[in-house]
């Protein structure tokens, strides 16, 4: 019985996963029109600078954004835009001294929408199971001072199976 509604559910996980793409894209366009064009107008990004960090921000939201939405070179846009999400969480939260505490640091929508961009598979729809992941790094004064990331993408990918 069970196996029965998992077979059953199965069908729909391409279409969820669609719809999680297109709502994650389109909040990330309307983050980047905000920075860009003023709309939806958001005070904090009014006279904002092109030539910024908030600027590139924006237009990387912008791009990625519509490229994830009309579902063109998606997995790169993803990629970059989980990227970017990732800097996001270190430079602007984790820097207040509660690294692994999102709540605390109220970095928690730069962690959803890291996360919401890749959700959690491979550019051939595997799931990341089985392929390890090592994140060191070194916290210097509350701050992020050096970072190291390994993977056994490439040996999981290799084997047959």
């Amino acid at each position: 019985m069970a196996e029965s509604i998992a077979s059953g559910l199965g069908a729909w996980v391409p279409r969820a996963q669609s719809v999680l793409r297109i709502v994650v894209a389109y909040l990330f366009v309307q983050h980047g029109t905000a920075k860009l064009f003023g709309l939806p107008h958001v005070a904090m990004f009014d006279n904002l600078p092109l030539m910024s960090l908030l600027g590139l921000a924006g237009a990387i939201e912008v791009v990625g954004g519509v490229l994830m939405l009309l579902g063109l070179f998606t997995r790169p846009a993803a990629f970059i835009l989980s990227g970017e999400m990732v800097a996001a969480y270190f430079m602007a939260h984790a820097s207040q001294g509660t690294v692994l505490l999102p709540l605390l640091n109220r970095g928690e929508t730069a962690v959803l929408y890291c996360f919401g961009s890749l959700h959690g598979e491979l550019n051939d729809g595997r799931p990341f199971a089985g392929i390890r992941f090592i994140d060191r790094f070194t916290v210097r004064d509350g701050r992020l001072a050096d970072q190291m990331v390994w993977n056994d993408m490439a040996e999981v990918l290799g084997k047959p199976g």
